[in-house]
């Protein structure tokens, strides 16, 4: 089944581009790198080899992974280390919830994980499952599945041999103050398997990212270095109240300050550890009278060295901030007015097909 469909994609994403094989593209201009976040996650259930099969045919820059760990030490990629509301768990293993009522992947073997239900997101409502995203892909259609890192790795190797593209990684590291509690260390295991398909250092097209710095500190001046990697890091910035990162205080749990990374100092201390950092796009814009201008953060990162790389930008109805007339817009806006390095998109084909128009229009902001 799973074959069948990858094949509609591909050869759907080739005639929708009118793109038949690798020779007769041509290179895009340069412009910001497109990041396919979670895969092609507008139109397909995120994270699913399907996602990023057509994502892949749509030709970002680089494939977004979230990382977190089975039962058994496996990399599974989804984005929380929640299987609540993106699988049917809750019917498949009833009792397998903890105390906060959560179902959790580390819970679960790989062949646990492999017998349940994927679907679009969802949020558990009084008339049961209703979609997150309404306009995307119907809840509970086709068949999809959960996918390990290794699976997805040979993914986009196998099209980047079969095509003749680079299409490069972008791995999230989720959580691994969670994992530590837990006492598995989800860093090593996900720079032991990068390594072991070949993505060691800055020769290859990968982006390893983080919101805990912490973390990702180890990463660069204890990890890699004995694991004999050098890859290039991201810190991916947070608003505090969204507790990506918990810490214990005085015997309480907390949420991490997120503050002072964009505060004075804060980029100066990111770049003595990261390549690049990656905002929520609200954190570099200001508005006033409903008009967007860029807030500095763009500007004062870049004399650091550092790549700017904002999430999310999505063409949802109701998700394009309502300063810009269209999706078109705010993208314009974000690379010409804040100068960005690379964007994370639920719609990576929009995204490139707009890029690789060069526009000329002047924005409407």
């Amino acid at each position: 089944m799973f074959k069948k469909l990858l094949s509609f994609v591909l050869i759907g994403c080739s005639i929708a581009s009118t793109l038949t094989c690798a020779d007769s593209i041509q290179p895009r201009k340069k412009h910001p790198l497109v990041v396919a976040h979670r895969g092609a996650s507008a139109y397909l259930p995120e994270h699913t080899l399907e996602s990023k099969a057509l994502a892949y045919g749509m030709r970002p820059d680089y494939i977004e992974q979230d990382l977190v760990l089975s039962k058994d030490n496996h990399l599974i990629v989804m984005h929380d280390i929640h299987l609540d509301n993106v699988t049917n768990v809750a019917e498949v293993f009833p009792q397998r919830a903890r105390d906060d009522g959560h179902f959790y992947t580390i819970d679960f073997s790989l062949t646990e994980l492999k017998q349940l239900r994927v679907s679009e997101p969802f949020i558990n409502g009084e008339d049961g499952h209703q979609a997150k995203y309404p306009g995307r892909f119907p809840l509970w259609k086709s068949s999809f599945k959960l996918s390990t890192f290794e699976e997805e790795l040979e993914l986009i190797q196998g099209l980047n041999r079969s095509l003749g593209y680079d299409i490069g990684i972008y791995p999230e590291i989720k959580k691994p103050y969670f994992h530590h509690w837990e006492g598995r260390d989800i860093a090593v295991l996900a720079l032991q398997t990068l390594k072991k398909y070949s993505y060691s250092d800055i020769d290859q097209k990968i982006f390893l990212q983080c919101f805990d710095a912490e973390e990702l500190q180890r990463i660069k001046f204890e990890l890699m270095p004995s694991l004999g990697m050098d890859l290039p890091l991201v810190q991916l910035v947070a608003a505090t109240d969204w507790g990506e990162k918990l810490i214990t205080v005085n015997g309480n749990i907390e949420s991490y300050d997120y503050d002072w990374m964009l505060q004075q100092g804060g980029l100066s201390k990111i770049a003595t550890y990261a390549e690049g950092i990656g905002p929520w796009y609200p954190m570099l814009i200001d508005t006033k009278n409903g008009k967007p201008s860029a807030n500095g953060v763009v500007r004062r990162a870049h004399s650091r060295q550092l790549q700017v790389h904002p999430y999310t930008f999505r063409a949802d109805t109701g998700k394009v901030p309502e300063e810009f007339a269209s999706f078109e817009d705010f993208l314009h806006f974000a690379v010409y007015r804040l100068r960005i390095d690379a964007l994370f998109t639920d719609h990576p084909d929009r995204a490139v097909n707009y890029l690789s128009r060069n526009p000329r229009h002047n924005p409407t902001n």
